[in-house]
């Protein structure tokens, strides 16, 4: 034993953000005992607490250990040492959680199966042998499980299974890994999976997924519950399979992900660099999107037209054991019907998926809150998200500022929705686009479950300008909340201010397809001078008719001709164009009656309708079948960009207007003369380049002003993303760009809540 401290101090520690559900009682536990200090550690609504007695220079290394030897799953935000009496502590004890006042805990995300419970998964000496909810306090659900804080087990969909005395003792156990983890089962008392046909008739099994593994392997389609919703699966080598579901969803030609067991696999029909390799193999597991390689071998219908494919690797025991059977990939796509959100619940799954899943293997866990997967790209030396939900959320975004409880309600598309407390910013998951009911009852859920779990009343609601998008109704409807409403792109480039902790002005370039302006058009090619409390416009593209409005967004060629009628007037009809010949002559016709008339027409200074309008006119994609089709298949044409670039031109006002038409000639005349397209699409992205990398060099002149931020959809092109940051960087800007939050409409709450602070 040792032996007793001559001096004996005492101290109350107050240990803040992720420390909840992780693992940091036991590792508190095992720490203090280690250095024979006495005490206590108990979970409080604003994280741990814990009292300690014991030796001076024990209690200095148990502070110095405290941060640098923490769990992996956890994440310190603030640590508050006070100096108390001791009062005569003789051990070191863990206590049942506090009921606080103060709700201030940070919530972890649900992250990948870790290698100890992955290990035990395939032991077959082990009890949890092939148990597809095998975890324990490093690993496993979180946030889609639950209900209310303090994270303990009856605040959780745990709180159905009463755990066996095996369970219970290691529950119990500050030495065991699995002390205080509140999904702890195992197959005697835990969540069990069963197989069902589309009719709802169980097949029985002594091991249901091998049954299911056996049909995937037919060619069926199988629906599987997984953490946070059900995917839609099938063998991703098997065209048929992969085409039957397409048609099934509804999803002509978007991309699907895929999963594949392991990196070597993955690394047969896709590259994968370093750092994709690390955000693979990272806790969060996201989709992570990759180069075909030459050896490509899965189904063309996976990722038709593009050069890239989405991969992920198992996440959860349930993952692992269906990739066990030696697949070189499987489908995972989101469970619904395009534009719905995933589903979640058994009931409603065997409803809404019985027309497209073959069978249903699911599972008695309860999902309290939906969540698709993280799609991440890495683009100049940085990941990128294009969708930040499971394994992310709900970790904060850190502001510069304590702003007021603010709850931003995001734009129409990609939507998510954000709540502050003090200089912490919670996005919510994906929450996808609101055009429909079920999408709008996912919102305001959202919106309720997390004001609930994180505690927060907010004071202001802040909303898109747009007055028909369904967020904006919502935030209006909310009267006992003072209102602020936000310009789309203004908020785009806060966003990026934000997250790199920027408060300044800067030249910000707000690009994408559609945002409400402040004169009632539609803006999308934006240069602001930005600041938190407003922007000024310096620039932006003249505008164009958008004919036919929103379908003109579906049908590119409208705006190709809208272009060309700008450029040529009706001269544009002469010209030797391919795509022309492919038009009906009467929707010509209709299209320049609209333009000259002014007739749903709208005008707009988008640079993703120019994206579109030059797809079509290079006959690469008249319609769509998806946002950003048109514009991702030009970026995928696109060989090494090269110094060749199209004329470019911008009229001096009181706002720079942009013309286009010197890069609609350019592009005719190369059409005319039979470049190939691959040429063509590599010179327009390097005129974006050096448009408005000249653009930004003579603003900087003239404002002073040498930070830029880039925001919006149109920055989800990882050519133009990387080519202009690296032209900025060259000229001596200061580039900010997104790697916490999207830069499309999935970030544009984080401006929103900054915004509507600075203006109150």
């Amino acid at each position: 034993m040792h032996p007793g401290p001559s001096v004996i101090e005492a101290r109350k520690i107050r240990v803040q953000g992720i420390v909840q559900g992780v693992g940091f009682r036991p590792f508190v536990y095992q720490l203090a005992t280690s250095l024979y200090l006495a005490g206590q550690v108990s979970n409080t609504a604003s994280g741990v607490t814990i009292r300690l007695e014991g030796a001076p220079e024990g209690l200095l290394a148990f502070e110095r250990r405290l941060s640098a030897e923490s769990p992996p799953l956890s994440q310190i935000t603030q640590i508050d040492v006070e100096t108390i009496q001791p009062n005569g502590c003789q051990e070191f004890s863990i206590v049942h959680s506090e009921k606080g006042a103060q709700r201030a805990t940070l919530i972890s995300p649900d992250v990948s199966i870790c290698e100890d419970c992955r290990h035990e998964l395939f032991d077959r000496q082990d009890r949890r042998f092939r148990y597809p909810f095998i975890n324990c306090t490093n690993c496993g659900p979180r946030y889609t499980i639950i209900d209310d804080i303090p994270y303990d087990r009856p605040k959780t969909s745990m709180r159905h299974f009463k755990m066996c005395p095996e369970c219970q003792s290691e529950y119990d156990d500050p030495g065991n890994r699995r002390f205080h983890a509140q999904p702890n089962a195992c197959r005697i008392c835990g969540p069990r999976v069963r197989l069902f046909d589309r009719a709802q008739n169980e097949i029985e099994a002594t091991d249901p997924i091998e049954i299911a593994v056996s049909y995937l392997q037919a060619g069926k389609v199988l629906a599987i519950k997984g953490l946070g919703g059900f995917h839609l699966v099938v063998d991703a080598q098997n065209q048929t399979a992969v085409a039957t579901l397409r048609q099934r969803k509804r999803r002509e030609e978007k991309p699907l992900a895929v999963m594949s067991a392991k990196l070597e696999i993955i690394r047969r029909y896709a590259n994968v660099a370093e750092e994709e390799a690390s955000l693979l193999q990272s806790i969060q597991r996201p989709i992570v999107l990759l180069q075909k390689n030459r050896d490509y071998s899965l189904a063309k219908g996976v990722s038709p037209n593009n050069r890239t494919i989405g991969v992920m690797l198992p996440y959860t025991p349930l993952h692992y054991l269906l990739m066990d059977a030696s697949f070189t990939a499987l489908v995972m796509t989101s469970a619904n019907l395009s534009e719905e959100p995933i589903a979640i619940d058994n009931a409603d799954a065997f409803e809404r998926l019985a027309d497209i899943a073959d069978f249903f293997l699911v599972h008695d866990r309860d999902i309290y809150l939906r969540s698709d997967d993280s799609v991440v790209r890495f683009v100049h030396q940085r990941p990128r998200f294009l969708r930040r939900s499971r394994g992310y959320v709900p970790v904060p975004v850190f502001l510069k500022h304590r702003v007021r409880p603010i709850l931003a309600c995001g734009a129409a598309l990609k939507n998510t929705i954000c709540l502050t407390r003090g200089s912490e910013v919670f996005l919510s998951q994906h929450i996808g686009d609101l055009e429909n009911l079920a999408t709008h009852d996912f919102f305001a859920l959202t919106i309720a479950h997390l004001e609930r779990i994180l505690s927060i009343k907010p004071e202001i609601v802040a909303y898109d300008m747009h007055p028909d998008y369904l967020s904006t109704r919502y935030a209006q409807s909310l009267d006992h909340l003072e209102q602020i409403a936000v310009q789309h792109h203004h908020a785009h480039i806060v966003s990026c201010m934000a997250e790199n902790q920027v408060s300044e002005p800067v030249i910000g370039l707000s690009f994408d397809g559609t945002g409400y302006g402040t004169d009632g058009s539609i803006w999308g090619g934006e240069v602001l001078l930005a600041r938190n409390d407003g922007f000024e416009r310096l620039a932006h593209f003249a505008p164009t008719a958008m004919p036919g409005g929103a379908a003109a967004i579906k049908e590119p060629w409208r705006m190709a001709i809208s272009y060309l009628h700008q450029t040529y007037g009706l001269d544009f009809l002469r010209r030797r164009l391919k795509f022309l010949e492919n038009l009906d002559s009467n929707q010509i016709t209709v299209t320049i009656q609209m333009i000259q008339k002014g007739v749903n027409a709208p005008q707009t200074s988008s640079l993703g309708r120019l994206f579109d309008g030059i797809a079509a006119l290079m006959n690469i994609r008249g319609t769509v079948a998806f946002e950003g089709q048109a514009a991702m298949e030009l970026e995928t044409l696109a060989t090494d960009l090269g110094e060749d670039a199209y004329e470019f031109a911008w009229l001096s006002r009181e706002a720079c207007l942009i013309d286009p038409g010197p890069i609609i000639q350019g592009i005719v005349m190369d059409l005319e003369n039979g470049l190939p397209c691959a040429a063509i699409s590599g010179k327009f992205h390097t005129t974006l380049i050096k448009l408005f990398s000249a653009l930004c060099r003579v603003l900087k002149k003239e404002t002073g002003i040498s930070q830029v931020a880039l925001s919006g959809g149109c920055f989800q092109n990882a050519l133009l993303l990387k080519g202009l940051a690296q032209a900025l960087e060259t000229i001596g800007f200061q580039v900010l760009t997104h790697e916490k939050v999207p830069a499309n409409d999935g970030g544009i709450c984080l401006g929103q809540a900054v915004i509507a602070d600075a203006k109150t």
